[in-house]
């Protein structure tokens, strides 16, 4: 899953970055305002965590821009205002949730949780046929065998698991599971797929990951 993080001070988006990366997210950070419109608009991002006070453009505007384009990430609102009318006037203009710092880490990560809880996000396990991944204890399964994955594989196959039986171009797939700092000349996006199939395909008659040749990568049982 892709993050966008909005937040000027350095070390506060460095520290949101650094976990949010161990925690198997790709991140995108960038430190002001006008900065942040352009890139949610110009980038699917999963969820949006903007500091409302930002150079620029404050949280604020930068929500009425997301608006006017049609931005459709849930955003949390970070920053070290604690006034009730701020909190009020955020959630009005679209916002879904607001933290206050300091923070603890973990609260984040388990609030950002729930705003991804949309559609498939509200699925407490994701499941394919006899594959099953669970976010929370980040654990997969084909069948009764247990599958260790690297921090990259995870976020793989939690994007596929999300999208079955869609259509993967690897730009896409490269745009939630990788940065903004993703090389599109570059074959990772096929290496992974390879060592992926190599743990959740080997050995099973059915085949779940599948080449859509010229185009990408679909997840789907072989008979539909």
């Amino acid at each position: 899953m892709r993050i966008l993080v909005i937040e000027d001070e350095k070390k506060v988006a460095a520290f949101i970055k650094r976990g949010l990366e161990q925690e198997s997210y790709a991140v995108d950070v960038v430190h002001d305002g006008p900065t942040g419109v352009s890139y949610a608009d110009a980038n699917e991002y999963d969820s949006i965590i903007l500091d409302i006070m930002l150079p620029g453009m404050n949280g604020f505007e930068v929500m009425d821009e997301f608006k006017e384009r049609g931005v459709k990430a849930p955003v949390m609102l970070l920053t070290a205002r604690d006034a009730v009318e701020d909190r009020v006037k955020g959630l009005d203009i679209g916002a879904d949730d607001y933290l206050t710092k300091p923070f603890a880490f973990e609260e984040l990560i388990a609030r950002l949780r729930v705003l991804m809880r949309r559609g498939t996000y509200g699925l407490k396990v994701l499941q394919y046929g006899d594959l099953s991944l669970n976010p929370s204890t980040r654990k997969a399964k084909r069948g009764d065998n247990e599958i260790d994955l690297t921090v990259k594989e995870y976020a793989l196959l939690e994007y596929m698991l999300r999208n079955p039986g869609r259509v993967l171009t690897r730009t896409i797939i490269a745009e939630h599971v990788w940065d903004q700092t993703f090389d599109s000349e570059t074959n990772v996006v096929d290496v992974y797929i390879n060592h992926l199939r190599s743990k959740v395909d080997k050995g099973y008659d059915v085949k779940l990951i599948h080449t859509v040749r010229g185009v990408g990568y679909v997840l789907k049982l072989e008979d539909e």
